[in-house]
């Protein structure tokens, strides 16, 4: 099996506001502490999968997510300020405005995939919704013979081209003063007690 190199651009960076932000959380300095402070209430996950679904006007979004409207325009404007979304202009007179998913939008795409299978598989006794992939890369177009296929999608790794499971990977705490059980205790106060 040949090894999947990354032929993406790199990704932009988000404002170093967003970024110098989620270092400063409580708690283990963790990427998905940092990616829940943006992502991590119900609203902001349900108005991107409407960005994934080709909704981006506020109304269709807000329809199709049962969202009271307030609580969406919180939403979307967090994720505004976070370099997820971006509003543009489709309207001058009255000003009317989209939301389009950015580079670090698009990459939600697994995290909105593993979740609709997981609630699939766990909570659905019928899935909703079917995802289809076009090898073709037609993306299921109205001018392609390609009808795509039920995605089965798997976590692979980009290195070496395997299909990952959990008990195959293992961690490297990077952070100081931590080790995979929480807070690193300084050597010589292990063990000792009042």
């Amino acid at each position: 099996m040949t090894p999947h190199t990354d032929a993406r651009p790199p990704a932009a960076q988000p404002p170093a506001a967003t970024r110098s932000a989620a270092t400063a959380l409580p708690g283990r300095p963790c990427s998905i502490a940092a990616a829940l402070q943006v992502l991590g209430e119900k609203w902001a996950l349900l108005a991107v999968r409407e960005l994934f679904y080709g909704n981006h006007r506020f109304d269709r979004i807000a329809r199709n997510t049962g969202a009271p409207r307030d609580r969406l325009t919180a939403r979307l404007r967090a994720l505004e300020e976070a370099g997820v979304v971006e509003r543009r202009a489709y309207s001058e007179r009255p000003p009317r405005y989209e939301y389009h998913l950015t580079g670090a939008g698009r990459d939600l795409a697994p995290l909105t995939q593993a979740l609709l299978a997981w609630g699939d598989r766990w909570l659905s006794p019928e899935p909703p919704v079917v995802l289809h992939h076009h090898p073709d890369g037609s993306g299921g177009s109205d001018d392609s013979d390609d009808v795509g296929h039920p995605l089965d999608a798997a976590w692979t790794c980009r290195t070496c081209g395997v299909e990952v499971h959990s008990p195959d990977v293992s961690l490297e705490v990077r952070s100081p003063g931590w080790d995979h059980r929480g807070p690193a205790v300084p050597v010589g106060d292990a063990g000792t007690g009042p």
